[in-house]
Protein backbone atom coordinates (compact mmCIF):
# COMPACT_ATOMS: atom_id res chain seq x y z
CA UNK A 1 0.00 0.00 0.00
CA UNK A 2 2.85 2.67 0.69
CA UNK A 3 4.14 1.53 -2.59
CA UNK A 4 1.32 2.45 -4.14
CA UNK A 5 0.39 5.61 -2.45
CA UNK A 6 3.94 6.74 -3.28
CA UNK A 7 3.97 6.07 -7.02
CA UNK A 8 0.53 8.13 -7.26
CA UNK A 9 2.27 11.00 -5.13
CA UNK A 10 5.09 10.76 -7.19
CA UNK A 11 3.30 10.96 -10.47
CA UNK A 12 2.27 14.51 -9.06
CA UNK A 13 5.50 16.22 -8.31
CA UNK A 14 4.93 18.82 -11.04
CA UNK A 15 1.24 19.69 -9.57
CA UNK A 16 0.95 23.34 -7.81
CA UNK A 17 0.87 23.08 -3.81
CA UNK A 18 -0.43 26.18 -2.52
CA UNK A 19 2.19 28.25 0.58
CA UNK A 20 1.02 30.55 3.01
CA UNK A 21 1.27 34.03 1.98
CA UNK A 22 3.58 36.33 3.71
CA UNK A 23 2.70 40.34 4.21
CA UNK A 24 4.53 41.38 0.91
CA UNK A 25 2.19 38.74 -0.90
CA UNK A 26 4.65 36.33 -1.67
CA UNK A 27 4.97 33.02 -0.58
CA UNK A 28 7.02 30.65 2.31
CA UNK A 29 7.81 27.15 0.68
CA UNK A 30 6.81 24.34 2.35
CA UNK A 31 3.91 26.04 4.51
CA UNK A 32 0.44 25.26 4.27
CA UNK A 33 -2.00 28.37 4.18
CA UNK A 34 -3.91 28.30 7.68
CA UNK A 35 -7.81 27.73 8.16
CA UNK A 36 -8.99 31.61 7.65
CA UNK A 37 -11.71 32.80 5.86
CA UNK A 38 -10.40 33.63 2.23
CA UNK A 39 -11.39 36.99 0.89
CA UNK A 40 -12.78 37.14 -2.87
CA UNK A 41 -10.45 36.87 -5.32
CA UNK A 42 -9.52 39.30 -7.47
CA UNK A 43 -10.35 39.83 -10.68
CA UNK A 44 -6.97 38.79 -12.63
CA UNK A 45 -7.49 35.50 -10.61
CA UNK A 46 -10.81 34.32 -11.27
CA UNK A 47 -10.97 31.12 -13.23
CA UNK A 48 -12.44 31.27 -16.37
CA UNK A 49 -13.66 27.72 -17.39
CA UNK A 50 -14.13 23.95 -15.77
CA UNK A 51 -10.58 22.73 -17.35
CA UNK A 52 -7.26 23.52 -16.02
CA UNK A 53 -4.88 24.66 -18.90
CA UNK A 54 -2.69 22.26 -20.72
CA UNK A 55 -5.22 19.20 -19.31
CA UNK A 56 -7.73 17.02 -21.71
CA UNK A 57 -11.49 17.58 -21.05
CA UNK A 58 -12.34 15.39 -18.89
CA UNK A 59 -9.82 14.97 -16.30
CA UNK A 60 -10.93 14.21 -12.82
CA UNK A 61 -10.67 15.90 -9.66
CA UNK A 62 -10.06 13.78 -6.74
CA UNK A 63 -10.24 14.49 -2.90
CA UNK A 64 -7.31 12.73 -1.10
CA UNK A 65 -8.91 11.66 2.23
CA UNK A 66 -5.20 9.81 3.42
CA UNK A 67 -3.52 13.39 2.75
CA UNK A 68 -3.89 16.42 2.82
CA UNK A 69 -4.61 17.01 -0.76
CA UNK A 70 -6.78 17.32 -3.72
CA UNK A 71 -5.41 15.56 -7.40
CA UNK A 72 -5.79 16.34 -10.85
CA UNK A 73 -5.94 13.07 -13.05
CA UNK A 74 -5.41 12.74 -16.79
CA UNK A 75 -8.31 9.78 -17.25
CA UNK A 76 -6.04 8.74 -20.46
CA UNK A 77 -7.25 7.70 -24.07
CA UNK A 78 -10.45 8.83 -24.90
CA UNK A 79 -11.33 8.76 -20.98
CA UNK A 80 -10.94 5.09 -20.63
CA UNK A 81 -7.84 5.13 -17.72
CA UNK A 82 -5.73 3.93 -20.26
CA UNK A 83 -2.82 5.41 -20.27
CA UNK A 84 -4.25 8.09 -17.83
CA UNK A 85 -2.23 9.28 -14.87
CA UNK A 86 -1.73 11.54 -12.08
CA UNK A 87 -0.87 14.85 -13.30
CA UNK A 88 -1.20 17.72 -10.16
CA UNK A 89 -1.83 17.82 -6.74
CA UNK A 90 -3.02 20.80 -4.28
CA UNK A 91 -2.59 21.20 -0.71
CA UNK A 92 -6.35 21.75 0.52
CA UNK A 93 -6.82 20.99 4.64
CA UNK A 94 -6.99 17.85 6.38
CA UNK A 95 -8.56 14.41 4.85
CA UNK A 96 -10.49 16.37 2.36
CA UNK A 97 -13.72 14.14 1.90
CA UNK A 98 -16.44 15.61 -0.64
CA UNK A 99 -15.82 18.24 -3.29
CA UNK A 100 -17.83 20.01 -5.94
CA UNK A 101 -16.93 21.89 -9.01
CA UNK A 102 -18.73 25.08 -10.32
CA UNK A 103 -19.32 26.13 -13.63
CA UNK A 104 -16.68 28.67 -13.24
CA UNK A 105 -13.98 26.36 -12.74
CA UNK A 106 -13.80 26.48 -8.83
CA UNK A 107 -13.71 23.42 -6.53
CA UNK A 108 -15.07 23.06 -2.79
CA UNK A 109 -13.45 20.84 -0.78
CA UNK A 110 -15.30 19.70 2.71
CA UNK A 111 -11.95 19.11 4.68
CA UNK A 112 -11.69 18.53 8.57
CA UNK A 113 -11.10 22.45 9.20
CA UNK A 114 -12.78 24.18 6.66
CA UNK A 115 -14.46 24.13 2.79
CA UNK A 116 -11.32 24.68 0.67
CA UNK A 117 -11.82 26.66 -2.43
CA UNK A 118 -9.20 25.83 -5.44
CA UNK A 119 -8.54 27.29 -8.46
CA UNK A 120 -8.36 24.41 -11.20
CA UNK A 121 -7.25 26.13 -13.76
CA UNK A 122 -4.01 27.31 -12.19
CA UNK A 123 -4.32 24.33 -9.42
CA UNK A 124 -4.21 26.16 -6.69
CA UNK A 125 -6.02 26.88 -3.24
CA UNK A 126 -7.20 30.72 -3.13
CA UNK A 127 -8.68 30.07 0.73
CA UNK A 128 -10.20 28.03 3.17
CA UNK A 129 -13.58 28.80 4.88
CA UNK A 130 -13.54 28.28 8.36
CA UNK A 131 -16.68 26.33 9.80
CA UNK A 132 -18.71 28.18 12.43
CA UNK A 133 -19.86 24.36 13.54
CA UNK A 134 -17.79 23.98 16.64
CA UNK A 135 -15.84 20.28 15.93
CA UNK A 136 -13.17 19.58 18.31
CA UNK A 137 -10.09 18.78 17.71
CA UNK A 138 -8.62 18.80 13.91
CA UNK A 139 -7.96 15.05 13.24
CA UNK A 140 -8.47 12.31 10.90
CA UNK A 141 -10.24 8.98 9.95
CA UNK A 142 -13.54 7.46 9.36
CA UNK A 143 -15.29 9.78 12.29
CA UNK A 144 -13.35 12.94 12.24
CA UNK A 145 -15.14 16.30 12.37
CA UNK A 146 -15.52 18.71 9.91
CA UNK A 147 -17.23 18.25 6.22
CA UNK A 148 -18.62 15.56 4.55
CA UNK A 149 -21.07 15.96 1.86
CA UNK A 150 -21.16 18.95 0.12
CA UNK A 151 -23.39 20.66 -2.98
CA UNK A 152 -23.89 23.48 -5.21
CA UNK A 153 -27.19 25.48 -5.60
CA UNK A 154 -28.21 25.28 -8.97
CA UNK A 155 -27.52 28.69 -9.43
CA UNK A 156 -23.40 28.34 -8.33
CA UNK A 157 -24.36 31.10 -5.69
CA UNK A 158 -23.96 28.79 -2.68
CA UNK A 159 -22.17 25.92 -1.48
CA UNK A 160 -23.80 23.33 1.07
CA UNK A 161 -21.73 21.85 3.78
CA UNK A 162 -22.73 18.96 5.93
CA UNK A 163 -20.64 19.53 9.16
CA UNK A 164 -20.11 16.16 11.26
CA UNK A 165 -19.79 16.36 15.05
CA UNK A 166 -18.10 13.64 16.78
CA UNK A 167 -20.85 12.10 19.39
CA UNK A 168 -23.46 14.84 18.26
CA UNK A 169 -25.60 15.81 15.15
CA UNK A 170 -24.26 17.72 12.58
CA UNK A 171 -25.17 20.47 10.70
CA UNK A 172 -25.28 22.09 7.30
CA UNK A 173 -23.25 25.39 6.60
CA UNK A 174 -24.74 27.68 3.97
CA UNK A 175 -21.54 29.67 1.92
CA UNK A 176 -22.34 32.48 -0.40
CA UNK A 177 -19.29 31.70 -2.96
CA UNK A 178 -18.72 35.29 -4.11
CA UNK A 179 -17.81 36.48 -0.66
CA UNK A 180 -16.33 33.20 0.72
CA UNK A 181 -18.46 33.27 4.13
CA UNK A 182 -20.94 31.16 6.09
CA UNK A 183 -24.39 32.82 5.89
CA UNK A 184 -26.49 30.61 8.06
CA UNK A 185 -26.01 26.84 9.76
CA UNK A 186 -28.82 24.61 9.84
CA UNK A 187 -29.30 21.93 12.45
CA UNK A 188 -29.24 18.28 10.68
CA UNK A 189 -28.91 14.67 11.87
CA UNK A 190 -25.56 12.36 12.62
CA UNK A 191 -22.90 12.16 10.44
CA UNK A 192 -24.06 14.14 7.01
CA UNK A 193 -22.69 11.83 4.74
CA UNK A 194 -24.31 13.38 1.75
CA UNK A 195 -25.41 16.92 0.97
CA UNK A 196 -27.93 17.02 -1.82
CA UNK A 197 -30.30 20.22 -3.52
CA UNK A 198 -33.68 19.72 -5.24
CA UNK A 199 -33.71 20.71 -8.67
CA UNK A 200 -35.74 24.16 -8.03
CA UNK A 201 -32.91 24.89 -5.79
CA UNK A 202 -35.34 25.51 -2.66
CA UNK A 203 -34.45 22.68 -0.44
CA UNK A 204 -31.32 20.85 0.34
CA UNK A 205 -31.28 17.30 1.72
CA UNK A 206 -28.69 15.84 4.57
CA UNK A 207 -28.39 11.93 4.42
CA UNK A 208 -27.72 11.55 7.97
CA UNK A 209 -26.15 8.51 8.43
CA UNK A 210 -26.06 7.96 12.24
CA UNK A 211 -29.70 8.64 12.69
CA UNK A 212 -31.25 6.62 9.85
CA UNK A 213 -32.61 10.37 8.44
CA UNK A 214 -32.55 12.86 5.61
CA UNK A 215 -33.17 15.89 6.78
CA UNK A 216 -34.66 19.05 4.27
CA UNK A 217 -33.75 22.57 4.30
CA UNK A 218 -35.13 25.24 2.99
CA UNK A 219 -32.42 26.75 1.46
CA UNK A 220 -34.46 30.21 2.19
CA UNK A 221 -35.58 30.07 6.25
CA UNK A 222 -33.30 27.04 6.90
CA UNK A 223 -36.15 25.52 8.35
CA UNK A 224 -35.70 21.49 8.72
CA UNK A 225 -37.75 19.15 8.58
CA UNK A 226 -36.39 14.85 9.49
CA UNK A 227 -37.56 11.84 7.58
CA UNK A 228 -36.51 8.99 8.48
CA UNK A 229 -34.97 6.41 5.80
CA UNK A 230 -34.69 2.91 7.63
CA UNK A 231 -36.11 0.00 5.41
CA UNK A 232 -33.96 -1.99 7.95
CA UNK A 233 -35.54 -0.52 10.86
CA UNK A 234 -32.85 1.14 13.41
CA UNK A 235 -31.73 -1.88 15.48
CA UNK A 236 -28.53 -1.40 16.58
CA UNK A 237 -28.41 2.33 16.71
CA UNK A 238 -25.03 3.51 15.92
CA UNK A 239 -23.71 0.14 15.37
CA UNK A 240 -25.85 -1.03 12.66
CA UNK A 241 -24.23 -1.20 9.26
CA UNK A 242 -27.87 -1.02 7.70
CA UNK A 243 -28.14 3.45 7.17
CA UNK A 244 -28.18 5.83 4.56
CA UNK A 245 -25.15 6.92 3.44
CA UNK A 246 -25.29 8.92 -0.04
CA UNK A 247 -28.74 9.78 -1.90
CA UNK A 248 -28.99 11.34 -5.65
CA UNK A 249 -32.08 13.33 -6.48
CA UNK A 250 -33.94 12.42 -9.25
CA UNK A 251 -34.59 15.25 -12.00
CA UNK A 252 -38.04 14.52 -13.64
CA UNK A 253 -39.46 14.24 -9.60
CA UNK A 254 -37.34 15.54 -7.33
CA UNK A 255 -37.64 12.27 -5.33
CA UNK A 256 -34.40 10.98 -3.67
CA UNK A 257 -32.91 7.48 -4.63
CA UNK A 258 -30.79 5.76 -1.67
CA UNK A 259 -29.69 2.10 -2.09
CA UNK A 260 -28.66 -0.31 0.93
CA UNK A 261 -27.22 -3.15 0.67
CA UNK A 262 -27.79 -4.21 -2.96
CA UNK A 263 -31.34 -5.26 -2.03
CA UNK A 264 -33.31 -2.06 -1.43
CA UNK A 265 -33.72 1.17 -3.07
CA UNK A 266 -35.39 3.36 -0.87
CA UNK A 267 -37.25 6.00 -2.95
CA UNK A 268 -38.10 9.31 -0.75
CA UNK A 269 -40.76 11.79 -1.48
CA UNK A 270 -39.64 15.01 -0.01
CA UNK A 271 -42.81 16.12 -0.11
CA UNK A 272 -44.35 14.18 2.23
CA UNK A 273 -41.69 11.90 3.77
CA UNK A 274 -43.28 8.50 2.41
CA UNK A 275 -40.18 5.89 1.60
CA UNK A 276 -41.24 3.51 -1.03
CA UNK A 277 -38.41 0.72 -1.31
CA UNK A 278 -38.45 -1.25 -5.01
CA UNK A 279 -36.00 -4.55 -5.23
CA UNK A 280 -31.95 -4.18 -6.06
CA UNK A 281 -29.63 -7.56 -6.53
CA UNK A 282 -26.21 -6.90 -5.90
CA UNK A 283 -26.71 -8.02 -2.18
CA UNK A 284 -23.60 -5.61 -1.14
CA UNK A 285 -22.48 -3.04 1.44
CA UNK A 286 -23.88 -0.05 -0.54
CA UNK A 287 -22.01 3.42 -0.65
CA UNK A 288 -21.70 6.17 -3.78
CA UNK A 289 -24.04 6.91 -5.92
CA UNK A 290 -24.66 9.05 -9.36
CA UNK A 291 -26.79 9.35 -12.21
CA UNK A 292 -26.53 9.05 -15.63
CA UNK A 293 -27.52 11.84 -18.26
CA UNK A 294 -29.94 9.10 -19.39
CA UNK A 295 -31.52 8.17 -16.14
CA UNK A 296 -28.99 5.36 -15.26
CA UNK A 297 -28.42 4.67 -11.20
CA UNK A 298 -24.57 4.04 -10.49
CA UNK A 299 -24.18 2.50 -7.18
CA UNK A 300 -20.93 1.67 -5.63
CA UNK A 301 -20.80 -1.75 -3.91
CA UNK A 302 -17.88 -1.66 -1.09
CA UNK A 303 -18.49 -5.69 -0.54
CA UNK A 304 -19.83 -7.93 1.87
CA UNK A 305 -21.19 -7.27 5.87
CA UNK A 306 -22.33 -11.06 6.01
CA UNK A 307 -21.04 -14.82 5.14
CA UNK A 308 -23.56 -14.73 2.27
CA UNK A 309 -23.26 -11.02 1.18
CA UNK A 310 -21.05 -10.72 -2.48
CA UNK A 311 -18.30 -8.85 -3.21
CA UNK A 312 -17.53 -5.09 -4.42
CA UNK A 313 -19.42 -4.27 -7.75
CA UNK A 314 -20.93 -0.78 -9.65
CA UNK A 315 -24.65 -1.66 -10.06
CA UNK A 316 -25.76 -0.19 -13.06
CA UNK A 317 -29.29 0.26 -12.76
CA UNK A 318 -31.45 1.35 -16.18
CA UNK A 319 -34.59 3.69 -15.23
CA UNK A 320 -36.45 0.35 -16.01
CA UNK A 321 -34.94 -0.92 -12.90
CA UNK A 322 -33.50 -3.13 -14.77
CA UNK A 323 -29.65 -4.10 -12.89
CA UNK A 324 -26.48 -5.13 -13.81
CA UNK A 325 -23.24 -5.50 -11.85
CA UNK A 326 -19.44 -4.95 -12.59
CA UNK A 327 -17.35 -6.88 -10.11
CA UNK A 328 -14.53 -4.54 -8.91
CA UNK A 329 -11.58 -5.58 -7.25
CA UNK A 330 -11.72 -4.45 -3.47
CA UNK A 331 -13.47 -1.66 -1.86
CA UNK A 332 -14.32 1.65 -3.17
CA UNK A 333 -16.01 4.85 -2.14
CA UNK A 334 -17.35 6.92 -4.46
CA UNK A 335 -18.15 7.49 -8.51
CA UNK A 336 -19.00 9.91 -10.81
CA UNK A 337 -20.07 9.20 -14.66
CA UNK A 338 -19.02 11.17 -17.86
CA UNK A 339 -21.13 13.73 -19.52
CA UNK A 340 -22.10 11.27 -22.31
CA UNK A 341 -22.50 8.47 -20.26
CA UNK A 342 -20.20 5.98 -21.29
CA UNK A 343 -17.68 6.19 -17.99
CA UNK A 344 -18.05 5.60 -14.68
CA UNK A 345 -14.98 6.69 -12.43
CA UNK A 346 -15.40 4.56 -9.11
CA UNK A 347 -12.93 5.83 -6.63
CA UNK A 348 -10.86 3.22 -4.71
CA UNK A 349 -10.29 5.21 -1.34
CA UNK A 350 -13.54 3.54 0.99
CA UNK A 351 -14.18 5.20 4.13
CA UNK A 352 -12.91 1.96 6.16
CA UNK A 353 -9.65 -0.31 6.31
CA UNK A 354 -8.93 -2.11 2.65
CA UNK A 355 -9.16 1.13 -0.05
CA UNK A 356 -6.57 1.78 -2.27
CA UNK A 357 -4.99 4.35 -4.16
CA UNK A 358 -6.68 4.84 -7.44
CA UNK A 359 -9.50 5.02 -9.77
CA UNK A 360 -11.35 1.89 -11.00
CA UNK A 361 -12.76 2.93 -14.46
CA UNK A 362 -15.59 1.11 -16.06
CA UNK A 363 -16.64 1.23 -19.38
CA UNK A 364 -20.90 1.49 -19.41
CA UNK A 365 -21.43 0.68 -22.81
CA UNK A 366 -19.36 -2.46 -23.40
CA UNK A 367 -19.35 -5.04 -20.73
CA UNK A 368 -16.65 -7.14 -22.54
CA UNK A 369 -14.07 -4.61 -21.39
CA UNK A 370 -13.06 -5.09 -18.55
CA UNK A 371 -12.39 -2.22 -15.51
CA UNK A 372 -9.38 -0.20 -15.56
CA UNK A 373 -7.75 0.56 -12.11
CA UNK A 374 -5.95 3.65 -12.40
CA UNK A 375 -3.33 5.06 -9.68
CA UNK A 376 -4.19 7.88 -8.72
CA UNK A 377 -4.42 10.13 -5.54
CA UNK A 378 -3.92 9.09 -1.76
CA UNK A 379 -7.31 7.24 -0.22
CA UNK A 380 -9.72 9.06 -3.27
CA UNK A 381 -13.25 9.61 -1.62
CA UNK A 382 -15.07 12.44 -3.31
CA UNK A 383 -14.34 12.56 -7.28
CA UNK A 384 -15.85 15.38 -9.71
CA UNK A 385 -15.09 15.49 -14.40
CA UNK A 386 -13.88 19.18 -14.74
Amino acid sequence: MALTAAAALAGCASGTTEATPDATGTTAPGTTAPATTAPAAPPSSTPSGRTPQGTPQGTLLVADFGSDTVTFVDPGTSGSGKTGRPIASVKVGTAPYGLVVGEDGRAWVATAEGVAVVDTQRRTRLGTVPYETETGPVTTGEYRGGGMGIALAPDGRHVYVGVNVPDGNGTVEVIDTATRQVTGVADVGRRPFDVDVSPDGREVYATNHDSFDVTAVDADTLRTRRMEVAPYGTEGGLGSWLKPHYAVVRPEDGRLLLPFEGERLAVLDPRTGEVAAERMTADTHQHGAALAPDGTLLVVGTGPIGADDEGPSLTVRAPDGKERTVELDGPHENVAVSADGRTAYVTGGFTRDGYWNGITVVDLNDEKNKPIRLEAGNRPLGIAIL
